[in-house]
């Protein structure tokens, strides 16, 4: 099946920036980007979509995320993350089962999808769950069976089951499931479990998704516990031998940050999720300008509350020219590649997060007919600065059409909000 998208605008990748081409034509081929031109195509295509007043880009990916917590959206609001945890969401979770996993699991794809989000790093309970809602759904997602438990326990079974669900699911569905490795946190796991866990990362060539230093008092209590700072208890169970994404990384000093550049791990900027908690604000342009790789997520939809990525680019492109009282800190060009190419990369799927002919049909189209779209003087910033999730109208994944003009289709929505209404848990 080939189809051609015609006369819209393009978003292009060039070198380290982006450049947006008008009157365009994107042809995609079974699950491929097989022709990308200003000039129209001469061979046929079996179907020709007209995108005149329409952006095409590519999809967005958000690379930290507890997808079924939307389940628990606004339960503890307003309370800070300690609290919000413990006397919150640790209590729920215990009530959680497959039933209520799928639901909120299939809530947060329907969500994501009409964000713009092709793709999302999940780290939660009964991923089976989730895995059967993204197989069904066909969206893309690297899943994990994380690692929390005690401090002074050793969990042998958590990691079985970890190693269980990466021989079962990693590479599922023509490889739009990938299976990551996952150590909650620091707090949340003895280190004995830790070394353990990273040294069978290593040995099968996984990547690892972690907790790191969300808050000055993890970030305190890890050096009372342990002599040190959160990143340097991972370095030392040898976490960081395999590829590492590190959500939140707010509570850093500057060994910290290069002990994370020169251990190649990438940091997960969660705006959103950080300043509803009062978690503070993450150093990411000093990041960047030391080398450090940074993509972002949304976190969960209990301490976001919501699962928009344009959201996050926004935030992310604003709060650090604030932080630091200087307007070119951040611009568009990096906020958009830490949304879609270096996220990707992040999760191992090199021929994602650009649209160019070879790589995967991930594309999402913004329409730009809403009034605060208008004039398009200058697309790319209109994209971080002025765009919402409810400007995406279309999303494709693997060539195939997820998600147009509101409908959803290949989920079912009443049966889904009927679901979610059913095993709310309390």
């Amino acid at each position: 099946m080939k189809t051609l998208f015609a006369n819209g605008y393009v978003l292009i990748k060039e070198n380290d920036g982006f450049t947006v081409t008008d009157h365009a034509y994107l042809g995609v081929e079974n699950d491929r980007i097989c022709f990308l031109s200003t000039q129209a195509p001469t061979e046929p295509f079996d179907s020709v979509i007209d995108m005149r007043g329409k952006l095409l880009m590519p999809g967005l990916y958000n690379c930290h995320t507890h997808s079924a917590m939307v389940l628990f959206r606004g339960i503890g609001s307003d309370l800070p993350l300690d609290r919000w945890l413990y006397e919150k969401i640790f209590p729920l979770e215990q009530k959680l089962n497959y039933e209520a996993v799928l639901a909120g699991s299939y809530l947060a794809i329907m969500e994501m999808l009409a964000c713009g989000t092709v793709s999302f790093s999940d780290m939660y309970f009964f991923p089976e769950a989730t895995a059967e809602a993204v197989l069904h759904a066909g969206i893309k997602a690297n899943l994990t069976r994380h690692i929390q438990s005690e401090k002074n326990i050793f969990d042998r079974q958590g990691i079985q089951a970890s190693l269980d669900f990466y021989e079962r699911y990693d590479h599922a569905g023509n490889g739009r499931i990938f299976v990551d490795f996952s150590l909650h946190s620091e707090y949340a796991c003895a280190e004995q479990t830790a070394r353990e866990y990273s040294r069978l990362c290593y040995e099968k060539g996984g990547r690892m998704h972690i907790h790191l230093a969300e808050t000055t008092r993890e970030y305190e209590d890890c050096i009372r516990r342990n002599g040190k700072s959160p990143v340097a208890w991972f370095y030392d169970c040898g976490t960081f031998a395999s590829k590492t994404a590190a959500a939140h990384c707010v509570a850093l000093d500057e060994n910290d940050i290069r002990i994370l550049k020169e251990n190649q791990v990438s940091v997960v900027h969660n705006p959103s999720s950080n300043l509803k908690l009062g978690s503070g604000f993450a150093k990411i342009p000093e990041m960047i300008d030391q080398g450090v790789t940074v993509a972002l997520g949304t976190d969960g939809a209990a301490s976001n509350n919501n699962l928009n990525m344009f959201e996050e680019m926004h935030l992310a492109a604003i709060i650090h020219n604030g932080r630091q009282q200087n307007s070119m800190v951040m611009n568009a060009d990096t906020v958009l590649n830490m949304a879609t190419g270096i996220g990707a990369r992040l999760q191992g799927r090199q021929d994602c997060g650009e649209l160019k002919v070879g790589n995967k049909a991930d594309i999402i189209a913004i329409d730009l007919s809403a009034p605060h779209l208008c004039p398009r003087n200058d697309l790319k910033s209109l994209l971080v600065y002025s765009a919402q999730a409810s400007d995406v109208c279309m999303v494709m994944v693997d060539g195939k059409l997820l998600y147009r003009n509101g409908e959803f289709l290949t989920i079912d929505r009443e049966r889904v909000l009927y679901n979610i209404e059913k095993t709310r848990i309390r």
